[in-house]
């Protein structure tokens, strides 16, 4: 993995190389998009509300992961909790047998 620092010139300059070439395949485009998003890598560093995701981990049963998921996807409503197991059914008898041999 490398990377690289351009001006916004050196940018535009890399993107029109690419154009240039004539047909754009799959590589070159990608290459284009990687470009476009190079500027998102000057913001600053984001700050992730860890004792939040936390928090909302536990409440809802969930992995951390999944929380930053959710919240990446923006969602207003909470993960669904995972799925509990089913309780073994117990060995006695349905409740009208019960009051029927009674």
């Amino acid at each position: 993995m490398w990377s690289a620092r351009f001006t916004e010139s050196q940018l535009e300059t890399l993107k029109d190389l690419i154009r240039i070439q004539g047909e754009i395949g799959n590589d070159l485009e990608g290459a284009l998009e990687a470009l476009e998003l190079a500027r998102w890598d000057d913001l600053p560093e984001a700050q992730l509300p860890w004792s939040h995701v936390v928090e909302q981990a536990e409440l809802q049963g969930i992995s951390e992961a999944d929380v930053i998921w959710d919240m990446s996807g923006r969602k207003k409503e909470p993960a669904a909790p995972r799925a509990r197991k089913a309780r073994k059914s117990s060995a006695r008898a349905p409740k009208r047998a019960r009051k029927a041999a009674g």
